[in-house]
């Protein structure tokens, strides 16, 4: 256990800076001559607060998954979910798309190769709409910026869009709209560790954490600085009045409008949620908030052009219906249980 000296240490200071960073953004905006209480200096305020913020919650929980990931690999998963029944199989789904990252080759191989090992079509969508909009990253940032919870309401709500929506597809059996060589593929894509379970040492899981921080942190941080970025302007700027009237409780046509300003954009949670957290603070309502952030994770443009690859377009437009509807549903159920926030 060489690493587990080191870790311990790391995790002292992470804690420590974590509880002082609002302490440490006063500071430095002091230093900086501007007061919180001018526009632009609120702005500055938010954005140096949570930068570091997002990026350390976002760093410890990509450790922590990184080292549950050494468990999980995508072959055990498909293995797990290969033959497994409608229903049942897209609960465990979904369910597994919480802990278990994208094949890293891409989403398009992990896809052919959940349907090559047996996976129903509807279970694999359920488990494709879970492991983006209902991961680990999303629901610790919640967490953490909300409290839990809103963090439990979002991942019930999250698993039950995921489990219906795999359902409903699994149901009107569509496996004819897949394209015609997805159906004749032969093999599948093999990614990840071989070497899991009780043949890893805890060393080499500790390694497998850090690697994992520095891929993903390292691929998103510039979303992060990004998303904060327009969170701030949109904290110190927009009058609390024009966004609450636009996405406020109040305007039933609200949430619809969220998701379909959503699906253009890209992002991630660690990029989206400051936004979030900006728009909440001038009076948006948190279910269409949180309807935008789903339908910017789950159903974004980019990722509509990447399923294009193996599914025709009348299963894409099936499953972005289908996977709209609950969340619209998601933001109208959040809207009541948390009228205010």
């Amino acid at each position: 256990m060489k690493l587990a000296g080191p870790a311990a240490s790391a995790v002292v200071a992470w804690l420590l800076l974590y509880s002082n960073l609002e302490p440490l953004a006063d500071m430095l905006l002091h230093f900086s001559g501007l007061s919180s209480a001018t526009r632009f200096g609120e702005a500055l305020h938010f954005f140096i607060y949570e930068v570091p913020k997002v990026l350390m919650l976002l760093t410890a929980v990509v450790f922590v998954m990184g080292v549950v990931h050494t468990f999980i690999s995508p072959e055990r998963t498909r293995a797990i979910l290969s033959g497994r029944r409608l229903g049942v199989g897209n609960m465990l789904a979904a369910s597994l798309g919480i802990v278990t990252p994208f094949c890293s080759c891409s989403a398009v191989p992990l896809f052919i190769g959940f349907l090559q090992a047996g996976v129903p079509l509807g279970v694999t969508f359920s488990f494709l709409i879970s492991a983006p909009m209902v991961n680990e990253v999303t629901l610790a940032l919640l967490f953490g910026m909300f409290g839990w919870k809103v963090a439990l309401l979002y991942m019930t709500m999250g698993l039950l869009v995921a489990i219906v929506s795999g359902m409903v597809i699994g149901r009107l059996g569509m496996e004819r709209y897949l394209e015609e060589w997805v159906q004749q593929i032969q093999q599948s894509c093999s990614c990840g560790s071989e070497e899991t379970g009780e043949a890893m040492t805890w060393n080499r899981r500790i390694q497998e954490g850090v690697t994992h921080v520095r891929e993903i942190v390292g691929k998103v941080w510039l979303y992060i600085v990004l998303g904060v970025g327009l969170g701030a302007g949109i904290h110190g700027f927009v009058p609390e009045n024009f966004m609450a009237s636009i996405m406020g409780a109040e305007a039933w046509w609200s949430v619809p409008a969220a998701v379909l300003l959503g699906v253009p954009m890209y992002s991630n949670a660690a990029g989206i949620l400051p936004v979030v957290q900006a728009l909440l603070g001038k009076g948006a309502a948190l279910g269409t908030v949180m309807a935008f952030m789903m339908s910017v994770i789950a159903l974004s443009a980019p990722e509509m052009i990447i399923l294009r690859k193996v599914l025709r377009p009348q299963l894409i437009a099936v499953f972005a219906g289908v996977v709209a509807a609950g969340i619209m549903l998601v933001g109208f159920v959040f809207n009541a249980v948390f009228p205010t926030i």
